[in-house]
């Protein structure tokens, strides 16, 4: 039987917080199954790589012989988490939140053993609720409270509107814990608030708190901003795996070992011996190759892993354009033109700043050629076949 101490090892990887963690060692030397909980609100159809990080901690847990309570908040997504929101995010019909629901019970399980899973929906116990049982739920915390909320009190003093209905998810998200008698809920860093809400509700209805576990948010493709599909920066379950293959061999050297951490079951001992053997001379590109092929397993198979590498590999490693390139005409207003801006306007960048960055990074080809002038002028008339990172390509005709 694995100790208290390797199993509090295993469970901090990673992790940005744990609340209270002598608790979760005393919660853990009882030997007996904790009730994990994670709640994730159907509000789009597919899950992407950023809400595995919290899936990969619940298999943590499951491997460790705990009881993984997946929560499906089809009642809250009808409120609309506020977290992180600087203006109120509108509620999902009943309709969608059913639809987007059966989708992530299908995308958890390439993840999760689904026999030892219990798959919740708050709707179970939130739905039959009366007006009177939810202003009762409102008694239990105060305006003042929910101010401290950092997003709130932003959009507050800068004269931003927050619903009333808004006030009601951090309770409601809360009581979901009273009622599941969770003993551990996990969360990203932007969730603390409200699985410290659940903790207070449980401490007042005499229940021994719960240990709230928050990890870091995921950075995606542009190791800048979260990753999120509206910011299409984004790696999906559902991806085909070329394109899974060729978005994780796209991210940065440094990034790669922040996926490692969090979205890798290899020991972490094993990654820190990849990180010395890159140290040592290691090309990067092969330790990549080991990452993508682990994700696409999980996703796909081994058989789509191996035909992805090597698709990838044949079109891009070894230097071959694609036939099928788009095609893009720049219309110039004098006789030459900037590279920055030349990739900019041909949508290969979002904006010259990181025409400049790509350079720098030697992410930029044009015709083959690597190009490490960032003021290097390119003549009107001219062809060029251009080429950002792994897999941006344009046959651009300046004009």
């Amino acid at each position: 039987m694995i100790s208290v101490e390797d199993a509090m090892q295993q469970i901090k990887r990673g992790t940005d917080e744990i609340l209270v963690e002598s608790e979760l060692e005393q919660k853990l030397k009882k030997r007996k199954p904790l009730n994990i909980k994670a709640g994730f609100d159907p509000t789009a159809p597919d899950l992407h790589l950023g809400h595995t990080v919290l899936i990969n901690k619940m298999r943590q847990f499951q491997e460790l012989g705990h009881h993984i309570m997946f929560l499906i908040g089809d009642f809250t997504g009808m409120i609309g988490d506020p977290s992180g929101k600087s203006a109120t995010r509108p509620a999902l019909t009943p309709e969608q939140i059913q639809q987007n629901a059966e989708t992530y019970q299908q995308q958890v399980f390439k993840i999760l053993d689904p026999d030892t899973t219990e798959i919740c929906f708050n709707s179970t116990w939130h739905g039959p609720k009366s007006s009177a049982d939810m202003i009762r739920l409102a008694s239990r915390h105060t305006v003042a409270r929910m101010l401290e909320r950092d997003d709130f009190s932003k959009r507050y003093k800068s004269n931003q509107p927050i619903s009333i209905h808004e006030f009601l998810y951090p309770l409601v998200q809360g009581w979901d814990s009273v009622e599941m008698k969770a003993d551990v809920e996990l969360g990203g860093t932007d969730q603390k608030f409200n699985l410290l809400v659940g903790r207070e509700l449980m401490k007042a209805e005499g229940m021994e708190p719960q240990i709230t576990l928050t990890m870091p948010i995921l950075e995606g493709l542009d190791g800048v901003q979260k990753m999120s599909k509206s910011l299409n920066n984004y790696i999906g379950v559902d991806d085909v795996p070329s394109d899974m293959f060729g978005k994780i061999m796209s991210i940065s050297d440094d990034l790669m070992w922040r996926y490692f951490e969090l979205l890798s079951f290899r020991p972490m001992a094993e990654i820190d011996g990849l990180q010395n053997e890159v140290k040592q001379g290691k090309n990067p590109r092969d330790v990549k190759f080991l990452l993508a092929e682990e994700l696409i397993t999980r996703f796909h198979d081994a058989k789509s892993a191996q035909k992805a590498q090597q698709d990838f590999i044949d079109r891009f490693a070894k230097g071959v354009i694609p036939d099928d390139i788009p095609e893009a005409s720049i219309t110039l207003e004098g006789p030459i033109i900037g590279v920055a801006a030349m990739l900019k306007q041909a949508g290969l960048t979002s904006s010259t700043s990181e025409s400049f960055r790509m350079i720098k990074q030697g992410a930029v080809k044009l015709d083959g050629e690597k190009v490490e002038d960032k003021g290097l002028m390119i003549d009107k008339g001219q062809v060029v076949v251009a080429q950002v990172g792994k897999r941006k390509f344009a046959r651009i005709s300046l004009t």
